[in-house]
Formats: C-alpha cells, sequence, structure tokens
C-alpha cells in the first residue's frame, strides 16, 4: 500500500501536566494513522504508564520524543498549525479543523507539518502561537475549553478524513439472507391476520384498514427471508400461545 500522506504530520503537545492526556492523544493519534509524537517539558513522561492506558500503541510511545523548546520540536516542519479555544488581540485568521485540514495536507504531500496543543490550564502562550502559520479554533458553545486530548482527536479526525485514510472495513452480516419468496410473504400477512384475530385486534379496529397498514408497513421495511420467517414465527406463536392458555383453563374446569 502506498505510504499515507499522514506519515508527515507531527502531534506536538506544549508542557503537557497530566500524563494520561498524553495516553489519550497516543490513542487518538493510533485512530487516525498519525504515528509521530513530540512533548515539549512535559510534566511527567513515563512509557510504562503510557502504554498501560493506551494499548496496542507500543510504536508511536516508544518513537515519542520530548523536546526543551517549540522551536526543536517543531525544526524542519514546513507549515505549523496552532491550536487555540482564545480570541487574542493579534488579528490572525482562525480555521476551524475543517478548514485547516486540506491546506496542512496540502503541504504535507511533500514536507512534514505540525500541530501544536497547549498544556491543560491555559493552552499555548503567545510566543508559540506567533511562531505558527495556521491558527486553528474548534468550533464550541460559549464553553470554549476542551479537554486536551479531545482537542486533538478533534483535530486528527478532520486531517485523517481529509486524506481519505480510513483501512478499516466494515464487516459484512454474518450470513447474507435472501429475499422471501412472495409465497413466504403471503403465508406471514395471513399468520399476522389470525394472531390479530387471537387477541381480539379488530374487535375495536377497521380490519381491513389496519391489515393494509401492516401491509404497507411490511413492504416498505424490505425483510429479507430471516426476518420475514422470525416476524411469521411470532405471530403463530401469539395463536399457539393463547391456544394452550385455553386448553389449560378447560382442563382446569373439567
Amino acid at each position: 500500500m502506498p505510504e499515507s500522506v499522514l506519515t508527515n504530520v507531527r502531534v506536538v503537545l506544549h508542557e503537557t501536566q497530566d500524563l494520561v492526556n498524553i495516553a489519550a492523544t497516543v490513542r487518538a493519534m493510533k485512530n487516525m494513522g498519525v504515528g509521530d509524537l513530540r512533548l515539549v517539558r512535559p510534566a511527567e513522561f513515563d512509557l510504562r504508564r503510557i502504554q498501560g492506558v493506551a494499548h496496542d500503541t507500543t510504536e508511536i510511545v516508544r518513537n515519542t520524543q520530548v523536546f526543551d523548546t517549540v522551536e526543536g520540536a517543531v525544526a524542519g516542519s514546513a507549515v505549523v498549525a496552532a491550536f487555540t479555544a482564545r480570541r487574542r488581540s493579534a488579528k490572525w485568521t482562525l480555521l476551524s479543523p475543517r478548514e485547516a485540514a486540506p491546506r496542512l495536507l496540502a503541504v504535507a504531500t511533500s514536507a512534514p507539518v505540525a500541530v501544536i496543543f497547549g498544556r491543560e490550564d491555559r493552552g499555548l502562550p503567545n510566543e508559540v502561537l506567533d511562531g505558527a502559520q495556521l491558527h486553528v479554533t474548534i468550533p464550541t458553545t460559549s464553553h470554549a475549553s476542551l479537554n486536551l486530548a479531545q482537542a486533538v482527536i478533534v483535530g486528527l479526525y478532520e486531517l485523517h478524513v481529509a486524506a481519505a485514510d480510513a483501512t478499516r472495513a466494515q464487516k459484512p452480516p454474518r450470513k447474507a439472507a435472501p429475499p422471501p419468496p412472495a409465497e413466504e410473504v403471503g403465508r406471514y400477512f395471513v399468520d399476522a391476520e389470525q394472531a390479530l384475530d387471537a387477541i381480539d385486534f379488530f374487535k375495536t379496529r377497521y380490519r381491513e384498514h389496519v391489515l393494509r397498514t401492516v401491509r404497507s408497513l411490511t413492504m416498505r421495511s424490505n425483510p429479507d427471508a430471516r426476518e420475514l420467517s422470525l416476524m411469521r414465527a411470532m405471530a403463530i406463536e401469539v395463536v399457539k400461545k393463547l391456544e394452550r392458555v385455553r386448553r389449560e383453563k378447560q382442563k382446569s374446569v373439567e
């Protein structure tokens, strides 16, 4: 398979305070096909603990790099996109993650790009934002503060979708059932009518209208042979159950 353009995406976390957020970011990266994580002065970094939280992410965790400066973490990146929840006095053009994704991917086809996220309590400092080419904000309600890992997965999800990078195939049904034969459909309607008769459903309702609705609903739902067989079995069991109850009452009287 050709190498994904997402291999040129670097995730940079600036001064992360909670190791659990690093682990959750690693898991988000694994989900979205991004493998390059760079940490700038994390408060804590323990490979074993991170792997304990983010299972099956050994390759990303082992390749994680720790830097003393943002400049070192983003060195060689052709474009840096800084994620921020706060509107500053600087006249930046704020992009949504969906708007930023194609811009980043256009560059990532030939050069590395970086997406950078700030610490949990106060985000990115102005000097880091000033050094970014793109400024990204996630649309929210008036409560703009997101958990760090939540912000990361939103950003990476948009990159993942824009790159058309999904590799997980949806499994088909365990057994594909054919459409039911016309005669089975007819038998089902007969059994459904008998079941409704057995519970006196037509006592206060117009039979023809009810049965027309049952037919219309069944045809619109387009059940396969297995589904129709189950529906017919339920109708038959209603009649059988009521017949058993009737016989038991007769025996008790005798």
